[in-house]
């Protein structure tokens, strides 16, 4: 068993490096065999953001993410950046939850893999 970390930095929207990151967890997490996590992180957080409404044709991270959480990955969401942007967990998406920095050394020290975008 593969075990994967994709740790996301960059906004959601404006830069394309979190929708890249979040294809490639997607992808991953649909491979027999992979357990994927993901940690959102900096300007990141705000990918977990619920509600998400894009026009359409265009990419939504939301559902990008719960198409990670479906295929069993986990989606954890720095608490220090939430709290930098005035995010609270009751606006997280589906599927995603609360974070640590102490978490994600866990999760890097798990994983085969660690991927940064």
């Amino acid at each position: 068993m593969a075990r994967h970390l994709f740790i996301l930095n960059d906004p959601p929207y404006g830069t394309e490096r979190s929708y890249n990151g979040l294809r490639l967890a997607g992808a991953t997490a649909k491979r027999e065999g992979a357990e994927v996590r993901v940690f959102l992180m900096g300007d990141a957080a705000a990918c977990a953001k619920g509600g998400q409404r894009t026009p359409d044709g265009f990419y939504n991270l939301e559902r990008m993410l719960k198409g990670v959480t479906a295929r069993h990955g986990q989606v954890g969401v720095c608490g220090t950046c939430m709290d930098a942007r005035g995010m609270v967990e009751a606006e997280l998406a589906e599927g995603c939850r609360r974070s640590t920095l102490e978490e994600l050394t866990d999760w890097t020290l798990w994983a085969d893999r660690v991927l940064v975008f």
